[in-house]
């Protein structure tokens, strides 16, 4: 960023970004270091990996809160964006890898892109374009909503997209992707009644769509074994510890061993083996067994203040595609944060979902980058504006 720019800054989003990143690399090295060397790795093999994501992460939020925001809404732009993504969807589909009963990876030599993510980010700049362009027709019902062909083509292109999320079969993305798009439909200015109708048709059609395959998984191979075993996990922890609920039952060992202040950083038992995926979905867990509640909750805080921050500069915008935008992006944080916390402390099931800016992962860190430079460009227009005026 130019120093003249940085005058216009927001703060109270790049800060706590800047914060939860260092405490997520301090984090991934303390989860990861002792498995990965008992699994034949480096101890830092993780620690470098998820530093290069980092800064990776931080240029793509410098260029997103530099890059002209109306960009994103020229047609070349949204198509290739589209296709890409629906590319990507397809690919998984056929050929991706299985992880943890799901096949949502597409492996390349530097990292694993995980298509699901990125389309959080696409259907927040599509469906911001779509209503932004329609916006003085939102208020008048069915009837003029179906005369705007682009607003039933949205509708038909995101059933097709979570449609395709959600038969990987990947839930927890699923979730957030319709989430991210139910509160934007609803911060739309569109007819509440037709908003909502919409809304149910929508949910309605991804269930006839996913209710084949939703049987097929159900009843055959390991995948539905696998999606089984969370439900009954969720329901049961402690019933079924040494197999489905393992990972839930030992997520409450490592809160409950670390209480209020921690055992100490580099000194949790449950990473130890004991824990699957502890620099990744439980990251939390392990950071609560180390460094006590106290500090988790400090960490949430932080992830707040990015949220309500995010809806803040939303209320004061004047254009409704960047309204939009902004309530897309704490929609998607928040839904995110609440996933990964539920599922770690048993509020819901086990999604597979990373905490922002916390866990390993290079998709993750990447979009949620790319999200928040969308917000903190926003902010910054809006300082630049207020010092012109």
């Amino acid at each position: 960023m130019r120093r003249g720019k940085l005058r216009f800054l927001d703060y109270w989003l790049f800060v706590p970004y800047i914060l939860l990143c260092m405490i997520g690399l301090v984090m991934v090295y303390s989860a990861s270091s002792d498995i990965t060397v008992q699994n034949g790795g480096t101890p830092t093999g993780y620690l470098i990996k998820q530093g290069i994501y980092v800064i990776l992460g931080l240029l793509v939020l410098i260029l997103m809160t530099a890059m002209n925001i109306d960009k994103w809404r020229h047609p070349i732009m949204i198509k290739t964006f589209f296709f890409v993504v629906v590319a990507m969807m397809l690919y998984v589909l056929f050929a991706g890898q299985s992880v943890n009963g799901a096949k949502g990876w597409i492996n390349l030599p530097f990292m694993s892109i995980q298509p699901a993510e990125i389309c959080k980010l696409l259907l927040i700049l599509y469906v911001a374009d779509i209503f932004a362009k329609h916006q003085k027709t939102m208020s008048y019902g069915l009837q003029a909503s179906f005369h705007e062909l682009d607003i039933f083509k949205m509708y038909i292109w995101i059933v097709a997209l979570i449609g395709l999320i959600a038969i990987q079969p990947d839930t927890g993305g699923a979730a957030i992707n319709l989430a991210i798009v139910v509160v934007m439909i609803l911060a739309s200015g569109i007819n509440w009644k037709w908003g909502a109708s919409f809304i149910v048709l929508g949910t309605g059609a991804l269930m006839i769509i996913l209710g084949p395959v939703a049987t097929h998984i159900a009843s055959s191979g390991s995948n539905g074994s696998y999606k089984l075993a969370r439900f009954v996990a969720f329901a049961n922890p402690f019933g079924t510890a040494r197999g489905a609920g393992n990972q839930l039952v030992n997520s409450y060992y490592a809160i409950a061993h670390g209480g209020l202040f921690g055992v100490g950083l580099g000194n949790s038992i449950q990473k130890m083996g004991y824990l699957p995926e502890p620099n990744t979905d439980f990251i939390l867990a392990i950071i609560a067994e180390e460094m006590g509640v106290l500090f988790v909750i400090m960490i949430l805080f932080l992830l707040g203040i990015i949220i309500v921050r995010t809806v803040w500069v939303g209320v004061r915008c004047q254009k409704t595609y960047e309204s939009l935008i902004c309530y897309g992006v704490a929609t998607f944080f928040a839904v995110e944060t609440f996933f990964n916390v539920g599922g770690v402390t048993g509020l819901v099931p086990i999604t597979g979902v990373t905490f922002p800016f916390i866990s390993y992962g290079g998709s993750s860190m990447l979009v949620l980058c790319a999200s928040l430079g969308l917000v903190i460009n926003i902010s910054s227009q809006q300082k630049r504006l207020k010092v012109v005026k």
